[in-house]
């Protein structure tokens, strides 16, 4: 029997017997609903998670609250109105979504993006992980309860990005760029020197942000042996991205499917030895230095030419019947579209892999056991955004 108690928060917290290993009750536990709420950080979520005094015993993620029935608009729309909607899912990364469902329409109609297409989406994929990574790494630190400097030292060099973006695509998230054989316009005149330029500069930002971070004696004590990731169950649960990478898996869909024309470049892939908290974050720096050899390369390498399949229609655009599944190495982990077609003008059946939703799985693993003050860490640590979680 539980007895409820309001708290002035809206929060419900319940009082419920704890019940030793003869069946008797040994004391009590207190079931907390932490949420929902939109502190703009993650999205709108709610965890139940029990406590033993303040060590977590059960911990239940409830989301659902941002559901906006993707998919389903999706097999109702055309091929190409759905790329906005692609943009909605982690709105941190819409040019990766956009590359991810890009490839799988080209691979269920044959289309073939040009040479200079190919440089452009890398190189704005891999400007679209150092925001990513670069903000994930500002969040998980507001998280611990540093609330400016780090956040606010992230959405600076954010802001240099999101200006490419904007010059670019004409919008700063929300970037409908990528097109069906290749991309919606060309490089507008001085996006080159000026991209350079930014990534010459990211360097220095990543050594100023590591000497506040990364050897901070409070980071370290909040995330060391905190929330750990065992390689089996991250195998096993099907993890991704940087969260697999971080528990010592060699797994990268840049190296594995080589997509795009990213075997032309030469880049590493860091892991971490532990899988806890302090290894995703710092493989999420390390990444970011990888990220800016390939961008170097890129921007120096990008040659002129068309920047779309001229097989590409608009109009009219019917794939044939048959089904393909695209996938490529998001910032947050494998993104993919599984898409069916009949030979109509939208999709028969179209489904959304996404990283954010399946990493979470495991977020109950890696809290048993700890505080309750560990579980939003661990929790920041995950890097979801619940746009791509709900779909």
């Amino acid at each position: 029997m539980s007895v409820e108690v309001e708290i002035p928060s809206s929060k419900t917290y319940s009082v419920l017997p704890k019940m030793g290993p003869d069946g008797g009750v040994e004391g009590e536990v207190l079931e907390v609903a932490m949420g929902p709420q939109h502190p703009s950080t993650h999205g709108v979520f709610r965890m139940d998670v029990v406590l033993d005094g303040e060590t977590v015993v059960k911990l239940k993620p409830v989301f659902g609250y941002l559901h906006r029935n993707h998919e389903q608009i999706a097999e109702s729309t055309s091929y190409l109105g759905s790329m906005p909607y692609t943009d909605r899912l982690d709105y941190f990364c819409s040019l990766t979504n956009n590359w991810a469902y890009a490839l799988s329409v080209e691979r269920l109609a044959g289309l073939q993006a040009p040479e200079r297409a190919e440089y452009i989406r890398v190189i704005t994929a891999e400007l679209t992980r150092l925001v990513n990574h670069t903000c994930l790494a500002g969040f998980l630190l507001m998280d611990m309860g540093a609330l400016g400097t780090p956040l606010m030292y992230a959405f600076r060099e954010r802001e240099k990005i999101l200006d490419l973006f904007e010059a670019l695509t004409g919008a700063r998230m929300m970037c409908n760029y990528m097109r069906f054989g290749g991309c919606r316009v060309d490089l507008p005149a001085g996006w080159l020197e000026q991209a350079r330029k930014i990534v010459a500069e990211f360097p220095r930002f990543l050594d100023e942000y590591e000497n506040l971070l990364t050897t901070n004696e409070i980071l370290l004590a909040r995330t060391q042996n905190v929330g750990v990731l065992p390689r089996e169950l991250a195998i096993n649960a099907s993890i991704t991205g940087p969260m697999l990478r971080a528990s010592g898996i060699d797994y990268d869909l840049r190296k594995v499917d080589k997509y795009g024309i990213y075997e032309r470049f030469d880049f590493r892939v860091p892991l971490g030895d532990h899988g806890d908290v302090y290894d995703r974050y710092m493989i999420r720096i390390l990444e970011c230095r990888e990220s800016l050899k390939i961008l170097n390369k890129a921007l120096a390498d990008i040659p002129a030419g068309p920047i779309i399949d001229p097989k590409a229609k608009i109009r009219g655009f019917r794939p044939k019947a048959g089904e393909a599944y695209g996938r490529i190495e998001a910032p947050k982990g494998e993104l993919g579209f599984y898409l069916i077609s009949d030979g109509g003008p939208n999709p028969y059946r179209y489904h959304v892999r996404a990283p954010s939703f399946i990493n979470l799985t495991i977020l109950e693993d890696m809290c048993l056991g700890h505080t309750v003050a560990d579980v939003v860490v661990i929790l920041g640590s995950v890097d979801i955004v619940l746009g791509e979680v709900d779909r």
